[in-house]
């Protein structure tokens, strides 16, 4: 017999030390960094590389994660209240818990990461770094679309099927907070989690089996399909996140996925040319 809905309403904060809150979302943050970096180490020294250039990358890559996405989101979806107090957003940009991240804001962020990793690392090429970045990438995804399950945030539309979450905390849709008038919706943060953990196990396997021998951007160019076609249809099952979004016939979300998904495209058009050069 299937369960007519699952009522969520978890706690935001995980747990306090001293009167500091540790909210989960800051801590599967946490541990998309920490898993990323055992990752990369690991797939780095299968291939005879050092630790140290896999804890320079790390770097590289957390500042280009959090600055890209934060900017992202403040310019793609707060571009108004940006413009209206810059120095006030400015602050909250670089300011924990880092609230408001625009995944579309990293995908910009990183590749100029990694292109600066490059010219200080001679001898790894660009797609190369790519290739074992993604996976990491991937599993972050996954602890970071959990965190937003576990802030009952980027909420999905009304549905009927049995694995509907109540979100009993989001004010926006539940102000009297009556369990009773909550909607079940889409758990979209599942689904992209879930999509995501999968992807990762598939590049993982992937790499596993060729290593140093991978066609370099192959791994690079699925991940950015795979995630970004998801994610343009995944948004037909989301709540739109700002208002400016109720009079697009596409959301900024599936805007700004297209060309990700072109960029794959293209990446996997150059990397089958340059394996059969």
């Amino acid at each position: 017999m299937f369960i007519a809905s699952i009522s969520w309403d978890p706690n935001p904060t995980f747990f306090e030390i001293a009167g500091f809150p540790v909210r989960w979302y800051g801590l599967f943050f946490a541990i998309a960094f920490l898993a990323g970096f055992r990752i990369v180490s690991h797939m780095f020294t299968k291939e005879g590389r050092s630790t140290e250039q896999a804890d320079q990358l790390l770097m590289y890559t957390m500042v280009a994660t959090v600055v890209g996405a934060r900017v992202g989101h403040y310019v793609f979806y707060e571009f108004p209240l940006l413009q209206a107090d810059p120095v006030r957003f400015f602050i909250q940009m670089i300011t924990p818990p880092f609230s408001g991240l625009a995944s579309h804001g990293a995908a910009i962020g990183l590749p100029i990461a990694f292109y600066l990793y490059c010219k200080k690392n001679p001898g790894q090429s660009y797609l190369y770094i790519t290739d074992r970045i993604v996976p990491a990438a991937a599993f972050a995804g996954f602890c970071i679309r959990m965190g937003n399950l576990m802030n009952s945030e980027i909420i999905g539309k009304p549905t009927n099927l049995p694995w509907g979450f109540k979100f009993l905390r989001d004010m926006e849709f539940n102000p009297y907070g009556d369990p009773n008038l909550v909607l079940a919706r889409h758990p979209s943060q599942l689904y992209e989690a879930l999509s995501c953990l999968v992807l990762f196990a598939l590049l993982m396997w992937f790499w596993s089996k060729k290593k140093k021998d991978t066609q370099e951007g192959l791994m690079t160019s699925f991940f950015f399909i795979y995630i970004f076609g998801l994610r343009f249809f995944y948004e037909f099952l989301k709540e739109n996140q700002v208002s400016f979004e109720q009079n697009m016939s596409l959301n900024m979300g599936q805007i700004l996925s297209i060309p990700a998904v072109l960029f794959g495209i293209g990446v996997l058009i150059y990397s089958n040319k340059k394996a059969k050069a």
